[in-house]
């Protein structure tokens, strides 16, 4: 009698990044509607309308975890909301402002804060699946990374201004602060910094998964 053999099992679709991208997509296209400025619109949200499609396009030869997935999503939508507003004009940091009596609208504060915390997954993800990084180098190494992309971000605000004149102003939300740059990256740092203490055993344990399940993906 000839043995049977049960077909292979197809890996399952990868049912939240779907849904995830077309929240971003959704979240994207309300944001530019209407957005008080085009320019800095397109300025704030450029990372998105880079990165999504990079992310789909690599997608077979390089699935993300879950966390990461999520992660990306929800900065892009703090990004879609800044560029809709303009960060020193978001409502809900108006509100934060006034309750707490802050001298500021703090948007931009937790737009960078995110800058350190859904970047340090992404680095760390990378890192971790790419090279042979691993143990007590991979969290310092993180972090600088996230300083780096930081600091770029700083110099790239810096030729706004240089370039845009006054025309810059609501893409630098600096809001009348001449610390405004180091207290970014201060803030980018804390969040990387955050980031790996708390999800860095639940990242372990996603890449660990994903390295032992095969991609099939359609």
């Amino acid at each position: 009698m000839t043995a049977v053999h049960p077909a292979p099992r197809r890996a399952a679709r990868p049912t939240l990044p779907v849904l995830l991208a077309g929240v971003v997509v959704v979240g994207m296209a309300l944001s530019a509607w209407g957005a008080r400025d085009r320019t800095t619109w397109f300025l704030e949200t450029v990372w998105v309308l880079i990165g999504l499609p990079l992310v789909v396009l690599t997608w077979r030869r390089f699935p993300l975890t879950g966390l990461l997935c999520g992660l990306l999503a929800a900065h892009a939508l703090v990004l879609a909301v800044g560029g809709h507003y303009t960060y020193a004009q978001v409502p809900a940091g108006d509100w934060v402002r006034d309750a707490f009596g802050l001298a500021r609208n703090p948007y931009d504060r937790f737009g960078h804060l995110m800058q350190g915390f859904v970047p340090a997954v992404l680095v760390r993800e990378l890192l971790s699946r790419t090279s042979p990084l691993s143990g007590r180098w991979l969290a310092p190494l993180t972090v600088c990374a996230c300083l780096a992309f930081s600091a770029c971000f700083e110099l790239l605000e810096w030729a706004a201004a240089e370039i845009g004149g006054h025309g810059a102003d609501a893409f630098l939300a600096t809001q009348g602060d001449v610390w405004d740059t180091q207290w970014d990256m201060f803030c980018a740092l804390i969040g990387a910094t955050l980031s790996l203490v708390l999800l860095s055993r639940v990242h372990d344990r996603q890449l660990a998964a994903l390295r032992d399940t095969p991609q099939r993906l359609v």
